[in-house]
């Protein structure tokens, strides 16, 4: 019989989903869409570089002011922010519990041998925390300018994006970012679209071609940019 006391009440609908690894799938899958739809406008952002600093200047500045006048300055570019690291966390959280849970899952008795996880699981794994530690330095450099090369000057980012490509650990960790982001995104685009059921015998070729130009796409997008610098085409 029920107590009065609400003991045994039971859990809520949230606290169900987050606890069951399907339910840390699909956080999984529809925070991973959240940062793909926000990789893709950030790539095409910046391919406005090659338009000259004016172009590219008067970007950066319409991110700040965008929404204005219902929002303030910055109000809109903080709130996409807020969702980014909603994303992230809930994505890098998800992950590491679904790879514990796996891992205490694994049959111990009769084991001779560490089983090798698979060339995706591992690529993710590494191509995640590669990712991790590279926003964290991307935020440090050209967003705070923490650790940013050659003097940062707010309000130019034409100028602090030459500067960071302009020296060779600046494009050495993008690039090593950006093939990351690229494995990431090829396997993770399809895990996703199985997670959230849209995949099937009839449109797995279809999804894998797309993962696979999403993938390429982004990468090539980004990896233009330190590549133009070092060139000279962008200077």
């Amino acid at each position: 019989m029920a107590s009065a006391t609400g003991t045994d009440r039971r859990p809520s609908v949230t606290r169900t989903l987050w606890d069951s690894s399907v339910g840390k799938k699909t956080i999984m899958a529809v925070s991973g869409l959240i940062m793909l739809l926000y990789l893709i406008a950030h790539m095409v952002g910046n391919l406005k570089i090659f338009f000259g600093s004016g172009e590219f200047n008067r970007y950066a500045h319409w991110l700040r002011t965008m929404g204005e006048p219902v929002l303030h300055y910055e109000w809109a570019l903080w709130l996409l922010r807020l969702v980014l690291v909603a994303a992230v966390v809930l994505h890098a959280v998800s992950a590491y519990q679904l790879s514990r849970r796996d891992i205490r899952a694994r049959p111990v008795a009769f084991v001779h041998k560490k089983p090798r996880a698979s060339y995706a699981t591992r690529t993710m794994r590494w191509g995640g925390i590669i990712l991790g530690l590279f926003i964290v330095w991307h935020i440090l450099d050209l967003t705070t300018g923490t650790v940013h090369s050659g003097g940062f000057q707010p309000g130019h980012p034409y100028q602090n994006v030459v500067d960071t490509f302009s020296t060779w650990y600046g494009n050495v960790i993008y690039i090593v970012a950006v093939v990351a982001l690229g494995f990431h995104v090829r396997h993770g685009f399809w895990s996703a679209a199985q997670t959230l059921g849209a995949g099937n015998a009839a449109r797995d070729r279809i999804l894998k071609t797309l993962a696979d130009i999403l993938a390429l796409a982004l990468t090539v997008g980004f990896v233009s940019v330190p590549v133009a610098v070092m060139t000279g085409a962008v200077s």
